[in-house]
């Protein structure tokens, strides 16, 4: 594929600095306001006195803050607003392979990795539906979260977070520093009993430490699909959404978990190399 470099004007590049000039304070509140409600969160899930209803609404409002941080910071900005709208509902110039790839390039990895499993010994029953979801969210279906998850990341990430790494750095740098923010934004939920990463932690520290390291292919993946999807954000949203819902719908084994892992970030080394000229391009008000 063959780089397709943005062309800015000088006072174009200007306003985009202008719009994405504060990174880190967007970084610190969408971490620093979760963690606030996320740690009580869970002493209240092992505190064995009927606080569901209490996990529920902390968890939910832990995950809503990052996108109330992205909503505040561009409060006074309407073209800013405006242009995060366009890019949910806008797929012109979208081309339907990256619409493919965003729905299909997760579940594609663990049906891959399931084949891969099989050759070790593991049962073709993970291709059955699972039939349910392995975790909770105190009082609420696991279901909700699952589908409600990706919508709400990806709308603070992509509305703002990425976009103001990327006028500092190039894609690839700037999914590398998004990676262990990310990493960090999740780990109180590790601690919040029956949550998706309590349970995956509960499985032994191999598994625990997959977590983190798939981030490095999703994450790399999902901005390439992005940037290369005309900056769309229903495209990181159908992204996240379809692997999240790959491994619950089927029953899908830790150990194909971690299979899946090394078949992305081989995926991710070949996407990587051969789009390198965009991947590596200077950052979005530098071009």
């Amino acid at each position: 594929m063959s780089a397709q470099p943005l062309h800015i004007s000088s006072q174009d590049s200007l306003s985009i600095r202008r719009r994405y000039a504060h990174p880190w304070r967007f970084f610190f509140l969408a971490t620093a306001i979760p963690w606030a409600l996320w740690i009580p969160a869970a002493y209240a899930s092992h505190d064995g006195t009927g606080w569901g209803g209490l996990v529920a609404t902390l968890g939910i409002l832990g995950l809503c803050a990052p996108l109330a941080v992205a909503f505040w910071m561009t409060r006074q900005d309407p073209l800013m607003r405006s242009d995060m709208l366009r890019r949910l509902w806008d797929f012109r110039g979208v081309r339907p392979a990256w619409l493919l790839a965003a729905v299909g390039m997760m579940p594609a990895a663990i049906v891959a990795a399931t084949l891969i499993s099989l050759a070790f010994g593991h049962s073709a029953d993970q291709f059955a539906l699972r039939g349910g979801v392995t975790f909770s969210a105190g009082i609420l279906p696991g279901w909700i979260v699952l589908v409600l998850a990706p919508i709400v990341e990806e709308l603070a990430w992509h509305s703002y977070g990425t976009d103001a790494l990327r006028t500092r750095f190039s894609i690839v740098g700037a999914s590398l520093v998004f990676i262990p923010i990310w990493a960090i934004w999740h780990l109180p939920l590790a601690f919040v009993a029956g949550s998706s990463q309590s349970e995956t932690a509960a499985e032994g520290w191999i598994y625990a430490l997959n977590f983190p390291l798939s981030m490095i292919p999703f994450v790399l993946l999902m901005n390439w699909i992005y940037y290369r999807g005309n900056r769309n954000i229903t495209l990181a949203v159908l992204f996240h959404l379809a692997a999240n819902l790959i491994t619950q719908v089927l029953a899908t084994d830790p150990d194909t978990e971690l299979i899946a892992t090394g078949v992305l970030l081989v995926v991710t080394a070949l996407v990587v190399w051969r789009d390198r000229a965009f991947l590596f391009a200077r950052g979005l008000a530098r071009e």
